[in-house]
């Protein structure tokens, strides 16, 4: 079938067309959630916003792309426009982004896609809160943003729809290495999907000092890994060494029952936190200051605000920047969420008008500021964007659920020959994603959870 050509022949596609070639290629939401992109691909939307906000602080890996590898990224975007017969195409990047492209608001890119300049504030790569920033459209608590009409897809992995049209899968991830490290070794790399993070390190020359710790993704949302046993994956972003002492990770060592257990005796009832809770700004049914006080008891007026835990974003607002008290709404959110799930309950939303709160624009957690309050602001540093490298992993690792869904099937068996690009792991039935092969090798163990190939 012939297609109009975008750029350097990537070609326009139906939507049927798209959704299969990005099936094949196991393309997932690089921005973290791993959410297999075709079941994003729906017809009756009318927008698309490219999210280029880098929610975090200390990441930079989209950024690369867009100064490196702009237009591959728009010929993803400009397919699934097409594809979709979307109206409507935006890039939200934050204003210090924008100062650093060269790019002004409303500024053209291509055919259907023009900048939109987000404010320097924090969560603004949360999709609910980009989606009221770019359109003002408001998704309703607990549903998704193709009931307002809207995808949102991460650069990253728009880069990756362009690359499945050409029939390349997902085999590498472009990584932000930061934090308390040497300047030298402050780099934005492009990895095969599956290295040991040690043998990263290593290769790079990156020393983990005695009073840090290692994260894989941003300073609040991201988690502690062991860079001895730990590997990249899909979803990874970056890799980040900060101070354990620093707020940013003294929260994430807390234990969360005795956090719990003393909240409801801790807090004052200020209420900042609700106050400063970004979707609560915008309408959402979040109430963290009232959750903290009768989560022991499980005694409330109202079950809603049990409930309502399903929709927080989990962005920590009200434990690193709210709190004055040194407790964590978030994480006593995280428990009430862990109860309803295996409770199997949710919070429904009762059809009522949302709308935003009139304080908002002065409620709003300048970008800055969160970096001071946290800890990580003397690591704010642009990296050297260096892309690929001769990187040999002896091994790569690669879990058959790397995305949201169930996880793929084994394809291959020990003792088989793969190249890069081979498929390993099959999509299940219903929302999963395959999983490729990374590096030319030898497969040397397979089981449900994961498959290793020894490289060449």
């Amino acid at each position: 079938m012939k297609h109009a050509e975008i750029h350097k022949g990537i070609d326009i596609m139906n939507l049927n067309e798209l959704k299969k070639v990005v099936a094949d290629a196991g393309v997932v939401g690089a921005g973290g959630a791993g959410f297999p992109t075709q079941f994003k691909f729906n017809e009756g939307l009318d927008t698309l916003i490219i999210n280029g906000a880098e929610c975090e602080p200390l990441i930079f890996s989209d950024y690369y792309i867009m100064k490196k590898e702009m237009q591959q990224m728009l010929d993803g975007a400009e397919m699934v426009i097409e594809a979709m017969k979307l109206k409507n195409g935006y890039l939200g990047i934050k204003e210090h982004t924008a100062e650093r492209l060269g790019f002004s608001d409303g500024q053209k890119l291509s055919a259907h896609v023009v900048v939109h300049v987000l404010p320097n504030v924090y969560p603004m790569g949360d999709e609910i809160i980009l989606i009221y920033e770019v359109t003002k459209r408001i998704v309703a608590p607990g549903s998704l943003p193709f009931t307002q009409g809207v995808i949102v897809s991460n650069v990253e992995t728009l880069y990756n729809v362009a690359n499945a049209a050409k029939g390349i899968p997902v085999t590498e991830k472009y990584v932000t290495i930061g934090g308390k490290i040497d300047d030298k070794c402050r780099k934005v790399v492009k990895i095969p999907v599956g290295v040991p993070v040690s043998e990263l390190f290593a290769y790079l020359g990156v020393t983990v000092p005695e009073d840090c710790v290692v994260i894989d993704g941003g300073p609040a949302m991201g988690n502690i890994i062991d860079p001895k046993t730990y590997h990249v994956t899909k979803t990874t972003k970056s890799f980040l060494i900060l101070p354990k002492y620093i707020p940013a990770i003294t929260g994430k060592t807390t234990d969360p029952d005795n956090m719990v257990r003393r909240s409801s005796s801790t807090c004052c009832q200020c209420s900042m936190c609700t106050d400063m809770c970004p979707r609560a700004l915008i309408g959402y049914p979040l109430k963290p200051h009232k959750i903290v006080r009768v989560v022991n008891g499980e005694i409330t007026s109202n079950p809603q605000d049990y409930l309502a835990a399903s929709v927080c974003s989990s962005c920590g607002v009200c434990e690193l920047t709210a709190c004055c008290q040194g407790i964590s709404p978030r994480m006593v959110y995280t428990q009430v969420k862990k109860s309803l799930a295996k409770n199997g309950l949710r919070y429904q939303h009762d059809g009522s008008e949302l709308k935003a709160d009139p304080q908002r624009e002065y409620r709003m957690l300048p970008s800055d500021r969160f970096m001071a309050r946290i800890g990580v602001a003397p690591y704010d540093i642009m990296p050297e964007l260096t892309g690929t490298i001769s990187f040999k992993p002896s091994s790569v690792y690669l879990p058959m659920r790397q995305h949201v869904g169930k996880p793929a099937a084994p394809a291959v068996n020990v003792g088989d020959v793969v190249k890069a690009g081979d498929l390993v792991g099959k999509a299940a039935d219903g929302i999963s994603a395959n999983i490729h092969a990374t590096v030319n090798g030898v497969v040397t163990a397979v089981s449900d959870q994961a498959i290793t190939i020894q490289c060449d």
